[in-house]
Formats: C-alpha cells, sequence, structure tokens
C-alpha cells in the first residue's frame, strides 16, 4: 500500500528546524567572539551567563521562528480560499443558465415595473427570479472577509451592475407593494458595494446598451 506524505506539512516542519537552526548556528559564534573581545579587552566576563544568554537566544530564534510559519501557513490557508470563492464565484456567474437569464433581463425586460409585472410571462418571472437569486448567491459568497472587492470586482462587476440597472426599479417596487424592505437585500447591497468599486476603480462608470451584444 502506497504511503501518502503530507508534503505541506513537512515543508513546513522543516523550515521551522531551518530557521529554528540557522539562528543557532549565527548565534554561537557571535556569542564566542563576543566572549573573545571581552577576553582580551581585560573584561571580566562570566561563561555561564553567556551560555545562559545562548539558551535565551535559541528559545527567541524558536518563537521568532514558529511565528514566521505560522504567518506563512494563515497566509496559504487565506490564499486557498480566496481561490475557493472566486471559482464558485466565476460558476455562479458564467453558467449557461444564468448568462441565459441575464440576455433576456437585459433584452426583454421592461423598464416600467407595474407594465412589466402585468405582462411578464412565466418564463420571464423564472429568468428574473434566476439572475436576482443568483446576485443574492454572490452577495453571500463575497460577504465582508471572506474575500477581497479587488480579487473579484474586475471581472465580475459589468454582469452585477448591468444586472442591477434592470431588476432594481423591480426589487423597490416589490419591497414597496409588499411592505417588505428585506426583499433581495443582499443583492441590493452588492450592487452598492459594485458602485463604490466602479467609481473609485474605473474612469468611465456609465452603463451601455448595445444590441445584439454577444
Amino acid at each position: 500500500m502506497e504511503i501518502k506524505t503530507d508534503r505541506p506539512g513537512l515543508m513546513t516542519l522543516v523550515l521551522f528546524v531551518a530557521i529554528t537552526a540557522v539562528g543557532f548556528l549565527l548565534w554561537v559564534p557571535g556569542l564566542t567572539l563576543v566572549w573573545l573581545i571581552l577576553r582580551a579587552l581585560g573584561i571580566s566576563t562570566n561563561l555561564w551567563a553567556m551560555v545562559e544568554a545562548l539558551s535565551t537566544a535559541v528559545a527567541a530564534a524558536a518563537v521568532l521562528s514558529g511565528g514566521f510559519v505560522a504567518y506563512r501557513e494563515l497566509s496559504e490557508i487565506a490564499n486557498t480560499r480566496y481561490m475557493e470563492v472566486a471559482d464558485r464565484l466565476f460558476e455562479e456567474l458564467n453558467s449557461p443558465q444564468n448568462i441565459e437569464a441575464r440576455r433576456w433581463v437585459f433584452q426583454e425586460l421592461p423598464d416600467d415595473p407595474e407594465e412589466g409585472l402585468r405582462t411578464l410571462s412565466p418564463e420571464g418571472q423564472a429568468h428574473v427570479k434566476r439572475v436576482l437569486n443568483s446576485l443574492d448567491r454572490v452577495a453571500f459568497l463575497t460577504q465582508a472577509g471572506w474575500i477581497p472587492n479587488d480579487l473579484v470586482m474586475p471581472w465580475m462587476h459589468p454582469m452585477i451592475a448591468k444586472s442591477w440597472e434592470k431588476l432594481a426599479p423591480y426589487v423597490r417596487y416589490e419591497q414597496e407593494r409588499r411592505n417588505e424592505p428585506y426583499y433581495y437585500e443582499h443583492a441590493a447591497a452588492l450592487a452598492e458595494r459594485c458602485r463604490a468599486w466602479r467609481e473609485g476603480s474605473i474612469a468611465d462608470t456609465e452603463i451601455r446598451w448595445v444590441d445584439d451584444a454577444l
């Protein structure tokens, strides 16, 4: 049976031992050199005191190396989590069903929500709900602390901004009609974060609509 080795864990252990050993090996010659210089100058020194200082230095090196390794591990964990979240966001926004739903919303949904809801077909309603639910899911995956905006907004902001441009009047209309101010409030918060990022990151924030878009 093949035995699998935890390579990241082994590398972490090797790195910890290496940093501690290097700290020890650098300190021993330095301590010896200082001791010899002090003796040459006729200054009385206590060898055991210097040995105690050496032990303290070794302990300090171990603590510092442990802190460095811990920081490295946390950075790797954060990067792995970011990649997982980004991958889920890409799958969510670029699934064929969601692309089709957004295209329908962009091209077919009337600007006036009262008129739109009165004439909305079951197919259209399904597309609208799919896009809104997708925005809610993206809002959940990008909530504060899970992934930095600057990692995901550069590629997903057009989809969010254009979707909300079309759907915001409908969400506000439904909030008032239902007396439910929390109706898709997470999608609305996502759209606001997207708007703030666009204003701070790109020169032209105007949304343009073109016929026969890809």
